[in-house]
């Protein structure tokens, strides 16, 4: 779709207002105001949207956007919801749906709001534990029963309590772990280009370098893209629960407008809006970040919980790297550097590792080196 921001007309900006309108961000127009015109009222209301929803705040409707809009549309109840294999169904409704369910102990998944075949699973349970047409349909009698049990169970976060006893689970080893290693853009999407440098090709370059060390740990490291691609971000993360994978990591670097913008942040999903985020994605986000501002000097940027499609539609715990500003002098020519590259690549193995071993024999931030890693490996495979 084309990006919608100030000064376009139209009815698809119609289309905009009238959601926002809906969702009480935007008062109903007047006779006025053209009902078709995005004007700064708009792009106001589109800005406390994002913010709410984890997106981008930078008032421009894209495609995350306006999927957003459009999925905040539905309200529990406004339809019956099913799993639909060809085009599964989407929406604030199937959100709560996933939410409900989580809540009485039926495990859905993480609450991302697609109706897919997890949530019809726990669906299909529910109906049958409730004594109810088990259909796996969400139609008037499930929700009526959904409704009635609702107000006894709210509260708690026991898909991430799943999350964080998988973690514990499979014990501080780095052999056997399978991660996806998701480098930004590619193909004909260079992403961010500054002098002839492009992020697709800074990105595929740390990829193959955290990958080369991933594998001499023992784990399986698998690439979301050849060199030549631009799988959509909903395809990536597809990639890596069809691989059943343990971790997914995205890498990019960042631009802004001005070029003294600098440093290093990091994502996992989340919104603070609707108060729900992966734990375990948190803390390994917090690992990264600490490890890149450590071992590099970069400005810490932060981390922050966002609902991109990597990190929404991803089974699996997963994390978005923002390794510097290709706009920023100084990020740029550190990006340029290998050996740059190399510390980066080291900096997130550590931070991986920093994750399994759950505090435990642990060193202080930013000294656990690729060797001592691999030292730390070979003994644990010796005492298996």
């Amino acid at each position: 779709m084309l990006l919608l921001r100030r000064g376009d007309d139209g009815p698809a900006v119609a289309e905009i207002r009238a959601t926002l309108v809906k969702l009480g961000l935007l008062p109903a127009t007047n006779g006025q105001i053209r009902p078709t015109n995005f004007d700064g009222q708009v792009e106001h209301a589109v800005r406390s949207f994002q913010q709410q929803r984890g997106l981008i705040t930078d008032g421009i409707v894209g495609p995350n956007t306006y999927r957003a809009l459009t999925d905040a549309r539905w309200q529990l109840g406004d339809r019956n919801l099913a799993y639909l294999i060809s085009q599964p169904m989407s929406g604030d409704d199937v959100l709560t749906l996933q939410q409900r369910l989580l809540e009485l102990g039926f495990n859905a998944g993480r609450a991302d709001g697609v109706f897919g075949h997890q949530t019809e699973h726990a669906l299909r349970n529910f109906q049958r534990d409730y004594g109810l047409s088990v259909d796996g349909m969400c139609g008037p009698g499930t929700l009526r029963a959904l409704r009635q049990l609702a107000p006894k169970v709210r509260g708690g976060r026991p898909v991430f309590l799943r999350e964080q006893e998988h973690l514990r689970r499979s014990g501080p080893r780095l052999s056997g772990k399978r991660i996806v290693i998701d480098p930004g853009h590619g193909g004909g999407d260079r992403g961010i280009v500054v002098d002839g440098v492009s992020e697709a090709d800074l990105m595929w370059d740390l990829a193959r370098r955290l990958e080369g060390r991933m594998v001499a740990t023992g784990m399986e490291a698998l690439l979301s893209r050849g060199p030549q691609v631009c799988p959509p971000e909903s395809d990536r993360a597809q990639f890596a629960n069809s691989a059943n994978a343990d971790l997914f990591l995205s890498l990019h670097s960042d631009a802004n407008s001005s070029p003294h913008a600098r440093g290093v942040a990091t994502f996992h999903f989340g919104s603070g809006g609707h108060g729900t985020s992966s734990t375990v994605g948190e803390a390994l986000a917090g690992f990264i970040q600490r490890e890149l501002t450590a071992r590099t000097g970069m400005l810490d940027c932060g981390t922050h919980p966002k609902t991109w499609d990597s990190l929404r539609l991803t089974r699996c715990t997963a994390v978005r790297v923002e390794t510097g500003y290709l706009t920023n002098p100084e990020d740029r020519r550190r990006l340029l550097d290998p050996a740059f590259r190399d510390v980066v690549a080291e900096g997130i193995l550590v931070a991986v590792k920093r994750l399994y071993l759950l505090g435990k024999n642990d060193q202080p931030t930013g000294t656990f080196t690729f060797d001592d890693l691999l030292k730390y490996e070979l003994s644990k495979a010796e005492t298996a």
